[in-house]
């Protein structure tokens, strides 16, 4: 096994660990685990020669999520950045470690972690492509979730939002989308 397959495996086998799961096409998945493979995938459609540390970087960008919960930070924006940041902050780490024990020297594991913790996020292209994936993620697998759980101002913020963060590519991908038919008029009005 090489070091790719080495470092993919020790990601998932920690992902599989999430204990809140989600049903995909009749299948249970562990969540972080579907959400490591999901954003893999869009990362493979929207540039097929991603690099291997664009690979690595997409496989572990949320590693161990569930291990820091949001309620164990204030409520409000500030509580909101800083368990975003401490996340990151983890996820970087924790996907270091694992790439060391798969045989990773410390230069590329840096690099690897550059583009986890979205350095240079508008400049560098692998940075942009990781977050084209994400906004994609988001859109594809949990939007629909999102309608039932807030109102459509807060909706249409959002979507503002996640538009801004991509690039061309990854908003041309969005609107390939299938979506629901509420999802679909909220994507309007936030586009308008």
């Amino acid at each position: 096994m090489d070091k790719l397959q080495q470092a993919f495996e020790l990601f998932d086998t920690y992902n599989k660990q999430d204990p809140t799961t989600l049903v995909w096409d009749n299948i249970t998945y562990p969540s972080e685990y579907f959400y490591a493979l999901a954003l893999y995938n869009w990362v493979l459609k929207l540039e097929p020669e991603a690099s291997e540390a664009v690979l690595l970087a997409s496989r572990s960008q949320h590693i161990g999520r569930w291990t820091i919960t949001r309620k164990t930070y204030p409520d409000g924006k500030a509580g909101y950045l800083n368990w975003r940041s401490d996340l990151a902050k983890f996820h970087a780490i924790t996907s270091g470690y694992m790439m060391l024990q798969a045989g990773y020297d410390e230069d590329f594991i840096e690099e690897v972690k550059r583009i986890i913790l979205k350095q240079k996020i508008k400049l560098d292209p692998e940075v942009q492509l990781i977050e084209n994936a994400l906004c994609l993620v988001f859109l594809e697998f949990q939007f629909e979730d999102f309608i039932r759980k807030h109102d459509d101002e807060k909706l249409i913020h959002i979507i503002k939002k996640t538009w801004k963060k991509m690039s061309q590519p990854g908003q041309d991908a969005a609107l390939k989308l299938n979506y629901s038919a509420k999802a679909s008029a909220l994507l309007g009005q936030a586009l308008a």
